[in-house]
């Protein structure tokens, strides 16, 4: 690489180095699925049938992959890759774009499991090769987002809560590491309860076949606030931390906390958070009471909200053992699952759904 200045103070950046290689940050990633065996995965658990991007579902699958670590975020990207010197790091040859575009729209929706059943299996591999949490505690953020689209003609997407068109997926990932649990791909105007249950099963499945043997927490939103998400997580014998919906029987119950049970925590307002907790029956007929964490805080000052409020309320449900003040800090923590959805959209492809059909878009988001 060499590098001139012109009269205009211009620089300019010449690579005349016959070895230079695009995109040969690849190598690393490549090499650890080829070591995982996740083409190999590919060939035994896709099955096309007679359909017409049957054929070489590794090859294609991969290169997809490649294409998206590389930057690309729809099927025309994948040309980039097509150099032989990108193809020696790959260690195949890379597909024509339109040939990517046929093998995914030849999925059908009962393919997709297949697709999400090779990235639990690649899952366990990387956890038994040492990446897994073993016998430790395992905390696990669910959460869906809203993937944009743009056009009308796109299958499934529509208007959700956000009032943006695309899609609504279900997302689960590691707290600690972003591995991610489970995908799974929802018409945009779902609410995001809807299939919640089955999902929060799902979940705790691939991290238990995957080798996670220790205790399983794991943090929702108030969109998951349901009986169904949490008999689900009882069924599988994991602890959650669920934000509740601020019904008006629990901000009576909020309402009638004793001053003195207050507990102040650090905050960047001096006295401007506390926490406590009371019992509390979360779901009509239920027979026990759970724990209830309510976190107040004081609106900024000078705010809109200081007009009308004393405090903003936050107020969670668990099963956990443990400190109120842990407990508290500890949920807040789910925040950091966003930190996971804006790579997943900012450099991994999440950002775009390629296809007007929404089983090949569906692919898309389980191969990212």
């Amino acid at each position: 690489m060499r590098a001139s200045a012109s009269a205009l103070e211009c620089l300019i950046v010449t690579f005349d180095d016959s070895n230079a290689v695009s995109n040969s940050g690849l190598i690393l990633p490549i090499t650890l699925a080829e070591r995982l065996g996740l083409r190999d995965l590919f060939d035994s658990h896709i099955d096309l049938e007679d359909r017409p991007g049957r054929a070489n579902a590794g090859r294609r699958a991969m290169a997809i992959i490649a294409s998206i670590l590389a930057g690309g975020d729809c099927v025309n990207d994948t040309a980039i890759l097509e150099s032989p010197n990108a193809q020696v790091i790959l260690g195949q040859i890379m597909p024509a774009p339109s040939t990517l575009g046929v093998f995914l729209r030849s999925f059908e929706t009962s393919d997709i499991a297949d697709v999400e059943r090779v990235a639990a299996l690649l899952l366990k591999r990387a956890w038994l090769a040492g990446a897994g949490p073993g016998d430790e505690s395992l905390t696990i953020d669910v959460d869906s987002t809203i993937c944009q689209v743009y056009g009308n003609k796109k299958e499934g997407a529509g208007f959700g809560y956000t009032k943006v068109r695309g899609y609504h997926p279900h997302l689960a990932a590691v707290g600690k590491t972003g591995d991610i649990l489970g995908i799974v791909t929802r018409e945009g105007n779902a609410n995001t309860a809807r299939g919640a249950g089955e999902f929060v099963t799902q979940v705790i499945n691939n991290a238990r076949a995957a080798g996670a043997t220790g205790e399983i927490t794991m943090r929702f939103d108030s969109g998951f606030y349901s009986r169904a998400v949490r008999d689900a997580a009882s069924a599988g014998d994991v602890r959650i931390c669920i934000t509740t919906r601020m019904s008006k029987r629990l901000k009576q119950v909020i309402a009638a906390i004793p001053e003195e049970t207050w507990t102040s925590i650090p905050y960047w307002l001096e006295g401007g958070a506390d926490v406590a907790e009371v019992k509390y029956r979360a779901f009509a007929r239920d027979r026990q009471d759970v724990r209830l964490i309510v976190r107040r805080v004081k609106p900024t000052p000078g705010s809109q909200l200081a007009l009308f409020s004393d405090y903003d309320y936050h107020a969670f449900i668990t099963d956990r053992q443990g400190e109120t003040l842990f407990l508290e800090a500890d949920h807040r923590a789910h925040a950091q699952i966003e930190l996971v959805i804006k790579d997943l959209k900012g450099g991994s492809g999440w950002n775009h759904v390629p296809s007007r059909c929404m089983n090949a878009n569906a692919v898309w988001l389980a191969l990212v």
